[in-house]
């Protein structure tokens, strides 16, 4: 393989959000690309995962969410990627392979496969590769991981979703129904939102815009609730612990509410999960390896039944990758946003 004309592209920290993400947070640069030495492999990345909580590691504190990921001034900008083996001199791959793992914002990466990175060989499936980033990757992970061990649903219950037309949100919602929840409800925000929401297959959808939520809770679930999977915290959290049934199981995966605002929420009616027995979980969805290879099969599986549609937003080319970040924090993806940096058509694998 000829390295002498190939160019890594990278984005990288220039300034912290102060609050919001902003376009000059972020430094374009260009790089050669060397051959791997050996125990390296050459990655060609192919797409780039976008996810809010990104904010909180461009902060010097975390954002109060994690001390692990913390960029400095001038690191490459964390995240996940599905990239493909251009050349390899590591015993465990080989050149062809695909993976998904921690590839930072670039379009290329020399990477020892440290487990440090996450790194997982995808397994042949025939679908698009960026799957990888969605139902079939992370994202899923956190949906059935989440859900089914945190939530521990059963037939017949009841489930609200909040984030519900987001990329782990939209899944829970149809993962829900494969599993035979009877009744399954999703909180979005905009009509356009609602209705992909409903189409997926929620029995109904609240529009947190211009509905009062906790009143629409209410209406549509009179006896309560049995799993609430909250993706934003905040106000919305506070309006669904107002309509717990005895037992029921609250799965902490996102706070998108939070990661803007100056002061934490402060939830004043937690008091009620004492009252009703209930069980406040958090998850986290590195914590649950054991459970990839499980959602995975589950998943593809539903896929290829027709049960279950990812729910993806895909935006083209590198350099408008920090735009497509920010217009995370304002609402403008509809499912699980990624972005496709290399050039050519559609890969399945």
């Amino acid at each position: 393989m000829d390295f002498k004309d190939l160019i890594n592209q990278q984005w990288t920290l220039n300034t912290r959000p102060d609050p919001d993400v902003i376009i000059s947070n972020f430094t374009y640069n260009e790089s050669p690309v060397r051959a791997p030495k050996k125990g390296e492999v050459l990655l060609k990345i192919h797409y780039l995962n976008l996810a809010p909580v990104m904010r909180m590691y461009m902060m010097a504190d975390g954002g109060g969410y994690s001390t692990e990921r913390i960029l400095d001034i001038g690191d490459v900008i964390h995240g996940r990627g599905v990239a493909e083996v251009m050349a390899s001199e590591h015993e465990h791959y080989n050149i062809g392979d695909f993976v998904q793992g921690q590839v930072g914002w670039q379009t290329y990466k020399l990477s020892r496969m440290t487990k440090q990175e996450k790194f997982r060989k995808m397994t042949p499936r025939k679908l698009p590769i960026y799957y990888g980033l969605s139902a079939l990757g992370m994202t899923g992970y956190s949906a059935y991981c989440g859900f089914v061990s945190r939530g521990q649903p059963k037939k017949g219950d009841s489930v609200l979703v909040s984030g519900a037309a987001g990329g782990v949100g939209s899944l829970v919602i149809q993962i829900a129904k494969a599993m035979g929840c009877s009744r399954v409800i999703g909180i979005a925000g905009g009509q356009e939102k609602c209705a992909i929401v409903k189409r997926l297959g929620a029995d109904a959808v609240i529009d947190y815009k211009t509905e009062k939520v906790e009143k629409r809770i209410e209406d549509l679930l009179p006896e309560g609730l049995d799993v609430y999977f909250d993706n934003v915290g905040g106000e919305i959290l506070e309006a669904s612990l107002m309509h717990l049934k005895k037992g029921a199981r609250i799965v902490l995966c996102g706070a998108i509410s939070e990661y803007a605002r100056k002061e934490p929420f402060s939830l004043k009616n937690y008091g009620l999960v004492r009252q009703k027995g209930a069980d406040l979980r958090g998850f986290f969805v590195y914590n649950h390896p054991h459970m990839y290879e499980e959602a995975e099969t589950k998943i593809a599986h539903w896929i290829r039944e027709g049960q279950l549609e990812a729910l993806m937003d895909i935006e083209e080319g590198f350099k408008n990758v920090p735009q497509s970040l920010i217009g995370l924090y304002t609402g403008t993806n509809i499912g699980k946003r990624i972005v496709k940096v290399s050039e050519g058509p559609e890969i399945n694998y």
